[in-house]
């Protein structure tokens, strides 16, 4: 990925549950610019997306919805029991997402860019992209919870997503910064002023120094 020098940008993760979406809001509210990197993913596998072609040539009809899109359920099943066919799978979505978050990235026009990634540290290139890691953290209780809540799903499925990211241990091991996602939304409101006042800075500091 290929950012002008001077834009400062932070990779912004967690597990599943953990609230990414809710707290980059929060920092697209102050003046970030946000790339949601799953977002992304939605929107080239949803129906006529950009993908789709060659997830029916690759996985069959079978694994796309009545409406064209993919069935993520479906294949969500496929690739937990396959690393093989995973594989198959990234290799047909992440040029894409790769693409247009690069083309995103472009368009930014915020005090900063804020990448939603979630699997950023399990990945091997996207630490390098960021000047900055921001972990969204609460207990493993409260991610089954909101999961199993907000997606339909049984709590041994959610468990087993949860067994397949890095642990909570590794990813806050990778964390520059780190935001407590466990209590109330008018407190994590807070953080994220906070850590938004010490991006604006950084970014500020980055800005002058590719001058």
């Amino acid at each position: 990925m290929h950012q002008p020098a001077k834009r400062f940008s932070v990779g912004l993760t967690g597990g599943i549950g953990s609230g990414k979406t809710t707290v980059a809001n929060l920092f697209g509210g102050l003046g970030a610019t946000i790339v949601d990197t799953d977002l992304i993913a939605h929107q080239v596998s949803a129906a006529g997306g950009r993908a789709i072609e060659a997830i029916r040539n690759t996985f069959g009809a079978d694994f796309l919805t009545p409406e064209g899109a993919m069935d993520r359920n479906r294949m969500r099943e496929l690739v937990f029991a396959d690393p093989a066919q995973k594989a198959r799978l990234e290799a047909i979505l992440h040029p894409l997402i790769r693409e247009e978050t690069e083309a995103q990235a472009g368009r930014a026009t915020g005090s900063y860019i804020i990448f939603v990634v979630p699997l950023l540290v399990e990945s091997k290139n996207w630490r390098q992209r960021v000047d900055r890691v921001l972990v969204i953290d609460c207990p493993e209780e409260v991610q089954v919870a909101r999961v199993m809540e907000r997606n339909g799903l049984a709590e041994a499925q959610v468990r087993a997503i949860m067994a397949a990211q890095v642990t909570r241990e590794g990813r806050l091991a990778a964390a520059d910064d780190v935001l407590d996602n466990g209590g109330a939304t008018d407190s994590l409101r807070e953080k994220a002023q906070k850590l938004h006042a010490l991006y604006c800075g950084l970014a500020r500091e980055k800005t002058g120094l590719a001058r």
